[in-house]
């Protein structure tokens, strides 16, 4: 066998094995980037259900005659705005400005559920209270999703950033993702206040 064949039997070899390796590390990067994908889906259903949520109570505190209409109105102009936001999980700014949306609809229904305290006949209906029931629940499915993401998120960065998926991760455009993090202050604890008689 020639020198001459012999080299060319060595660089096939080393390009089908770079070639080999590329589509390994390629590969285990897009799988990656679907279970974020998908558990992103399952955050958005989360919060999807929250809105509905809220949307059903809302119209249970619409027909409560004198009920405080502004903050009423504060919450529905809140949930149209988390619900006009889209992702896109490659855009952290979009990831922040929904985390925001969602933070500040929770916000203003809780000041709506604070009002509703004072109306005992809106308190009594079972509408209300199986709302009550669902919504715990349902924030903590979003706690849920919103920690499965963050697994997601933890072992696709993992990928992207060691050695030698990073050098993979950069030639085929995958990079670092944002987590979701907590809300602002929530790191405080809550300013609680009985009013015991």
């Amino acid at each position: 066998m020639s020198t001459k064949n012999l080299t060319l039997i060595v660089v096939l070899f080393v390009i089908l094995l770079f070639g080999g390796c590329a589509c390994s590390r390629y590969n285990g990067l897009v799988t990656t980037d679907q279970l974020v994908q998908n558990k992103l889906g399952d955050v958005q259903t989360q919060y999807q259900r929250r809105n509905d949520l809220y949307s059903s109570i809302i119209h249970t505190i619409e027909g409560s005659a004198n009920f405080e209409k502004s903050t009423l109105k504060e919450v529905i102009a809140a949930r149209a705005s988390a619900t006009q936001i889209k992702v896109d999980v490659n855009d952290s700014a979009s990831l922040g400005a929904y985390q925001r949306a969602q933070a500040n609809l929770q916000g203003s229904f809780a000041r709506l559920m604070a009002v509703a305290e004072a109306y005992p006949d809106l308190k009594t209906t079972q509408q209300f209270q199986d709302f009550q029931t669902n919504i715990a629940g349902t924030e903590n499915r979003i706690n849920n999703a919103r920690r499965e993401f963050n697994g997601a998120v933890n072992e696709y960065n993992l990928k992207v950033k060691t050695f030698p998926n990073n050098i993979f991760a950069g030639m085929f455009g995958f990079h670092v993702r944002t987590y979701f993090q907590a809300d602002p202050g929530s790191q405080n604890a809550p300013d609680i206040h009985f009013d015991i008689k």
